[in-house]
């Protein structure tokens, strides 16, 4: 693992040396980025892997994808009687929306490293890297073809574009650039219009990038069209909850898109009982991920994946610190989900003790690729999942609903419940189907760091039916469903400011 951070602060630090000028700690350097750099295709392609690994480094610095998409509306508790069990109660602390709580003095949960979540350096490292990649693709780099540089140039506006995806559902409005060696210091700019932006950029070069590629390593790995499409779609419905005079072209540009992601038939969903296929990467339901391995000797950090929080003996060793999970998610909300109607995933991605308001839950949905033969404390061996099939079929089904295609919407419901042996969705249109759709949701990507994301751009934070940690209106407004900026976005700039709600202490 050391290794593994060695180089991607290398990598970074490659793409980022200081300057007399510096604008979000970002600079990087002309003499290896520029024509001494980028001399042939291999280069590019070595770009491309060191950007997601860059971005993987944030998403890996810490427990990331249960801070910030699951725990915050308040459906996690944690189990006193596990192992080190005051360190998890961070969940709870995240459940009532305490974030300087989380962050600040010293919890007994600080070798999370909670706070570096606040800092957005890493995903300007990765923003700047592709739009140096982009400006030399166009300078022209020898021995890239012209398809070759259009599908690099598509993968890097990816990147590019799922970096400022991350940012807005983080911290609102951001600064929002695309020159190459940017310096300028930059007010943020407001959220709508960063993702409008973000959508252009991307439709410019989403249908030079192929659906899928011949080399079946790079199914997921590598940003194909339907990854685009993805991030457009996930984009597009962000901004639909939060400028609602425009909120139904959001939603039919979700449609279209989604339709023409089923109808290329690059994609599908696999049957239930292949899921470990699915969760371990590369597979054909993968639109995009941060495929690890321990094959590749690239192990998550053990505090990384959400499964750590979820599982014990004998999917986590050694037993006497994992005989039970750490965390569990309230019986009253796995009651919800799953009142009892016949559905595989709560069998399959669950153990019996679904109900069972204590450690002895498990979320099996992350334990099929165990690999464990000792007492050592690993995590299963799986991939971390950005975009997957069943997610932007469902994303194209609520936008169906929204625009009163109810007919259509059902069929796609149905077509995920199909996979799952679910029974189908049989219920009438309006609000009652956009409420089914909204709980699909949380079934199918419980775990993937969605749902308290959707809680958000769908306003149903503000309901207690929806959400245990309800916010009022006022505190929405003012920016709590954010996280707060490091104050280390002020330096060299004087147009900058930090999220209000959380310098007036989060209240």
């Amino acid at each position: 693992m050391k290794k593994s951070v060695i180089y991607i602060l290398a990598a970074a630090a490659s793409l980022c040396l200081p300057s007399c000028k510096k604008f979000l700690n970002v600079q990087p350097i002309d003499k290896l980025t520029g024509n001494n750099f980028y001399q042939s295709k291999d280069d590019v392609v070595a770009n491309i892997y060191d950007m997601s690994r860059t971005f993987f480094g944030k998403i890996n610095e810490t427990h990331f994808i249960g801070a910030t998409g699951e725990y915050r509306s308040g459906e996690v508790l944690s189990e006193p009687q596990a192992d080190n069990g005051p360190a998890r109660a961070y969940v709870e602390v995240l459940g009532r929306n305490d974030l300087l709580g989380l962050i600040n003095g010293n919890p007994p949960w600080n070798f999370y490293n909670f706070y570096r979540i606040t800092d957005w350096t890493g995903y300007y490292q990765v923003i700047q890297s592709a739009n140096i990649l982009i400006s030399k693709l166009e300078a022209g780099v020898p021995g890239v073809s012209e398809s070759e540089k259009k599908q690099f140039e598509g993968e890097a506006a990816f990147i590019r574009g799922l970096a400022y995806f991350f940012m807005v559902r983080l911290y609102g409005d951001v600064p929002y650039y695309t020159d190459a060696y940017h310096s300028t210091a930059l007010p943020r700019e407001n959220m709508v219009s960063v993702l409008n932006k973000c959508i252009a950029d991307l439709k410019k070069y989403k249908d030079g990038l192929p659906w899928t590629y011949a080399d079946p390593a790079l199914k997921g790995v590598r940003a194909n069209r339907g990854s685009v499409i993805a991030l457009i779609m996930n984009m597009n419905m962000w901004n639909a909850g939060f400028d609602k005079p425009n909120a139904i072209k959001y939603y039919q540009e979700t449609a279209d898109l989604g339709q023409e992601l089923i109808k290329s038939n690059a994609f599908r969903l696999l049957p239930i009982n292949e899921w470990a296929t699915v969760i371990k990467g590369r597979s054909d339901e993968s639109l995009f991920e941060f495929y690890r391995s321990i094959n590749y000797g690239d192990q998550n950090t053990n505090v990384a994946p959400i499964g750590d929080m979820f599982l014990h003996y004998p999917y986590k060793r050694p037993e006497y610190t994992h005989r039970i999970s750490f965390a569990y998610f309230r019986a009253e909300y796995m009651q919800k989900l799953y009142p009892g109607t016949a559905d595989k995933r709560a069998t399959i991605w669950f153990n019996s003790d679904i109900y069972a308001d204590n450690g002895k839950f498990m979320m099996l949905k992350f334990a099929q690729n165990s690999f464990a033969t000792g007492e050592e404390d690993a995590n299963p061996d799986n991939t971390f999942m950005i975009f997957r099939y069943a997610g932007e079929i469902l994303l194209c089904a609520e936008a169906l609903a929204e625009l009163g295609q109810d007919d259509q919407a059902i069929a796609l419901v149905n077509k995920v419940r199909d996979r799952a042996e679910a029974s189908r969705y049989a219920g009438g249109g309006g609000q009652d189907l956009k409420d089914f759709i909204f709980l699909e949701r949380s079934r199918e990507l419980m775990g993937e760091g969605h749902h308290y994301f959707d809680l958000v751009r769908t306003r149903r934070i503000m309901n207690s039916e929806w959400s245990y940690n309800v916010l009022t209106l006022d505190k929405f407004n003012r920016g709590a469903w954010t996280w707060p900026i490091s104050s280390n976005a002020l330096a060299n700039n004087p147009f900058m400011s930090l999220n209000m709600y959380w310098v007036n202490g989060g209240n």
